[in-house]
């Protein structure tokens, strides 16, 4: 059986990394047939592509694929990916990401594919943007969700939020965690000779966040709790990893507002196999975005005993249980950002029982296996085929 997964871009991402890991473990089982199809992927969010590369035959780059709206490139896209599905004849196209989504669901409804199927990642109109954005967004995605015989969401909060704007019907969403490798975050110990590389003393407290530097993803939010956290929690030192287009923006503020010189570190752009190192020297992960599905490195944090702090948007509830796995705000609460970073700093107690509830959790939910299983078992009972992955 032969599937076809489209998404824009190839960055480091959790959206992207979720799409790898689910080719890449469908390719193991030996019914199906996988194949990942791809735009360009450029920028300073880093590139995946090698990783799709090394297995030969794996990744299809299509150079129209680009991500800003563009007509003349979309319209191209699209005839491309329908003559290609044509000739291919997949029995699935599986959709990833909003231009890949919308371009590759409607090939592949037109090329006559018989199953088609979108991941929402996350969500593609909301009150980040304006009312204008959110209705050109809705129609396209209520376009788009005609053409698709299932989704999958990486949270139940994705249904909701789609199922609000009319698209599709609760018997067409399963939801399926973003699934990874467990292993290097359950074995996470504190690198010592990391640590030193960048200055991070014993004794420090650390305050991490992993996400690109951008908008939307609650930078601004830390730097202005960061002052006060500083003056109640002397050894706190924040560790940022990520890069992006606000990145130098960042720095300066870290440069230049009283009180933050020398707290913060700038990781920079991580491979996604040495995340767990970095997590390993935090005490507690802040989780800020105001646009995530849900974020990956939530239980990455929780599977390397980490307790998390997160706005409560989109699916983080999911992961984040308030005063269980670490502590839920409402978006924009700096007060209380600062006061749980504070209760965690002074009782290390409750940290590590948070740590160790959300390690347990975790593990039972969140494997690189029970991601490809449960698509294995989504694609056979849409395709009305037996069997399974053993």
């Amino acid at each position: 059986m032969r599937v076809s997964h489209v998404i824009t871009r190839l960055i480091v991402g959790g959206a992207q990394e979720n799409t790898l890991s689910s080719v890449l473990g469908l390719g193991r089982i030996p019914d199906w047939e996988v194949e990942l199809i791809s735009g360009p992927t450029r920028g300073p969010e880093g590139s995946l592509e090698p990783m799709a590369l090394a297995v030969p035959g794996l990744l299809k780059l299509e150079p129209s694929l680009v991500r800003p709206v563009h007509p003349l490139m979309d319209a191209l896209a699209y005839l491309r990916l329908r003559r290609h599905f044509r000739r291919t004849r997949p029995q699935i196209v599986h959709t990833h990401s909003g231009k890949a989504g919308i371009v590759g669901r409607f090939a592949a409804r037109h090329a006559g594919v018989p199953r088609v199927i979108h991941t929402i990642h996350g969500p593609s109109f909301g009150p980040f943007q304006s009312a204008m954005a959110n209705a050109t967004f809705r129609g396209a995605e209520r376009a788009a969700g005609r053409q698709t015989d299932h989704f999958v969401v990486v949270a139940e909060a994705m249904a909701r939020q789609y199922l609000d704007a009319g698209i599709g019907n609760p018997s067409q969403y399963t939801r399926i965690f973003s699934g990874f490798d467990l292993a290097p975050f359950l074995a996470v110990r504190r690198d010592p000779e990391l640590a030193e590389r960048l200055g991070i003393r014993p004794g420090d407290f650390v305050v991490g966040k992993v996400a690109r530097l951008f908008q939307l993803k609650g930078h601004d939010d830390l730097f202005e709790a960061a002052v006060e956290m500083v003056r109640q929690i002397p050894n706190v030192r924040f560790l940022l990893l990520g890069d992006g287009p606000w990145r130098g923006r960042f720095e300066a503020m870290a440069a230049t507002e009283p009180g933050l010189a020398g707290r913060f570190r700038f990781a920079g752009l991580v491979p996604p196999s040495e995340v767990s190192r970095y997590l390993g020297l935090m005490d507690v992960l802040v989780h800020l975005s105001r646009r995530e599905g849900l974020a990956r490195v939530l239980p990455q944090a929780l599977a390397s005993g980490k307790p998390v702090i997160a706005f409560d948007c989109d699916g983080a509830a999911e992961v984040c249980r308030d005063e269980e796995t670490g502590f839920l705000l409402k978006p924009g609460d700096l007060p209380g950002l600062v006061d749980r970073v504070v209760r965690l700093a002074v009782d290390p107690d409750l940290a590590h029982r948070m740590g160790v509830v959300g390690r347990s959790w975790v593990r039972e939910r969140f494997s690189e296996e029970a991601l490809v299983q449960s698509l294995d078992t989504l694609y056979r009972q849409l395709l009305g085929r037996p069997g399974g992955a053993s």
